[in-house]
């Protein structure tokens, strides 16, 4: 699956964090590296650790638009190649190279490129390309393989239980749906019908992006329009993944002004920060700042740190995760064989996701 994901784009950190002239450690995809912002403001991705003695690159000086070791001073381009050791001879440099990939900023998250050969374009999403809304990016790293959230991500029917209590869940309302799925020329898209006139509809962006529409802060007013969600989950390893997530609230005026002053706890709020409550039952989900990440948290983590299928009894209702499973199996068999898998299309243009009855959707354009 690593494999398979490093073809796409993929988030590796929030770009507010990398300020120009700065380096971080990034552990993503099994992978240690480190990614910084040269002094034109173009963020890069590269080894971790030099190739001469390992020390870890971060901890080392960004000159102009490379980043030179601490340790011994050896210098890397952006793409990984050594430009200059200050103690060897100058026929030795061009003989090193570490690894590189291309990096990109957008909607707030620094996207990388770490598969082989010329990387596709960087997909956008008409929601967060709006000229107005209150725009921001959430990181969760949590304890537990990066599949389990997905498939909890896809599934409708969980809605309904795991989000009792929640303003979400009351929305949405604790009707368990009928559910139909289908494979796109983009992903999966799964519709969860709990009444004619309650129809959620759930977005899979191939391979590890669901879009939703959710109320975000609690005790939200009813006149306000529910945010959008793009949420990517990656792995960090086999037992360890983050949620990267760009989202936008389609409001203006004195509504966005009260909504960013309200924004900053949920933003950062963390379940895993709080597990040991969580779990104890010290604290209830649907106390936390976030009840809809703390609800989701205790079953997803619960399964342990990567779930063993084997002992799972499917039903009807887990439709959508039974097709990205499917997906996934016949892209990851592809790769196996040297085939090509499907030309997945980027989705392009406004979802325009059903909202529950009385929730006023988004002025678009």
């Amino acid at each position: 699956m690593g494999r398979l994901l490093r073809q796409y784009w993929q988030p590796v950190a929030v770009s507010e964090d990398v300020p120009a002239g700065k380096a971080v450690p990034v552990r993503i995809l099994n992978e240690e590296l480190t990614l910084y912002r040269g002094r034109s403001g173009q963020p890069y991705l590269v080894a971790g650790r030099c190739a001469h003695r390992c020390a870890v690159l971060h901890i080392g000086w960004v000159e102009g638009e490379e980043i030179r070791c601490r340790y011994h001073g050896w210098k890397y381009a952006g793409d990984g190649r050594c430009v200059e050791m200050p103690a060897e001879d100058p026929s030795f440099p061009p003989k090193v190279r570490v690894a590189g990939y291309p990096a990109a900023d957008y909607a707030g998250l620094v996207f990388a490129f770490m598969g082989e050969g010329e990387p596709p374009p960087l997909p956008r999403k008409a929601e967060l390309d709006r000229d107005y809304g209150v725009k921001w990016t959430e990181v969760k790293v949590w304890p537990c393989n990066s599949f389990q959230r997905l498939e909890n991500a896809v599934d409708p029917v969980h809605v309904s239980f795991v989000h009792r209590g929640s303003d979400f869940g009351a929305a949405v309302s604790g009707l368990v749906p009928t559910i139909e799925v289908e494979e796109t020329e983009w992903g999966l898209r799964s519709r969860a019908y709990r009444s004619p006139d309650n129809v959620r509809v759930n977005e899979l962006h191939w391979p590890n992006c669901i879009h939703i529409a959710t109320p975000v802060l609690r005790d939200l007013p009813r006149d306000h329009p529910w945010s959008d969600l793009f949420n990517w989950y990656v792995p960090v390893d086999d037992e360890t993944s983050v949620l990267y997530s760009a989202r936008c609230a389609p409001i203006r005026g004195e509504l966005a002004r009260a909504f960013e002053e309200r924004l900053p706890p949920h933003r950062y709020y963390n379940p895993a920060d709080e597990a040991e409550a969580l779990f104890s039952g010290q604290k209830a989900p649907e106390d936390a700042i976030d009840p809809v990440a703390a609800q989701d948290y205790i079953v997803v983590a619960g399964q342990g740190v990567a779930l063993d299928r084997a002992h799972e009894r499917i039903g009807r209702s887990d439709a959508a995760i039974l097709l990205l499973r499917r997906l996934y199996r016949a892209e990851m068999d592809a790769l196996a064989r040297g085939v090509p898998g499907k030309a997945w299309q980027p989705k392009t243009g406004f979802s325009h996701l059903p909202l529950p009855p009385g929730v006023p959707a988004a002025p678009e354009r």
